[in-house]
C-alpha cells in the first residue's frame, strides 16, 4: 500500500488530536475534549497536517509498523478496525464521499472540542464520546 493509500484509510474524525490522560495507578485511559492547537475546532481536521511535526514535535504518525502499538486509538478508528478485521464502517469518507455521514453519526470531534491552550484543568475535560463507536 502506498502512503496515498494508506492516508486515505483515515477517516478525519480528529480524535487521534485529542489529548488523553492514563491513571497512573489503574493505567485506564481517559479521553478529553481538549484538542491539539493544531486542530479546526469547527471542521475537526488538522490546519497544517503537512507540516503537523514542525509545531508539535510529539505528533504520532499512525504507519502500520507502529499501529499495534498506538492502543490509544479509538475504537472507531478506520486503522484501528481495519487492524482488528472488523472493516471501515458504513459512515467512512471512503463509502459515502464525504465526511457529512461521519460527523451526523457522531464520530467526528468537529464542533465538540477546545483548542488546549484554553485549558486550565484537563482533569475537568474528561469525556466519553470519543469512545463511541457505531457501524
Amino acid at each position: 500500500m502506498n502512503t496515498t493509500e494508506w492516508e486515505s484509510l483515515c477517516d478525519g474524525c480528529g480524535k487521534c488530536c485529542l489529548n488523553k490522560l492514563i491513571d497512573d495507578e489503574t493505567e485506564e485511559l481517559y479521553y478529553t475534549n481538549a484538542a491539539c492547537l493544531l486542530l479546526d475546532a469547527k471542521q475537526g481536521h488538522c490546519k497544517s497536517y503537512e507540516q503537523r511535526f514542525s509545531f508539535v514535535p510529539t505528533c504520532t504518525k499512525v504507519t502500520m509498523d507502529n499501529l499495534a502499538m498506538l492502543t490509544w486509538l479509538p475504537d472507531s478508528c478506520s486503522y484501528r478496525r481495519l487492524n482488528e478485521g472488523r472493516g471501515l464502517p458504513s459512515w467512512h469518507p471512503l463509502k459515502t464521499g464525504s465526511k457529512e455521514a461521519m460527523i451526523e453519526a457522531g464520530m467526528s470531534v468537529a464542533g465538540k472540542v477546545t483548542c488546549e491552550t484554553k485549558i486550565r484543568d484537563i482533569e475537568d475535560h474528561i469525556v466519553i464520546w470519543p469512545m463511541k463507536d457505531v457501524e
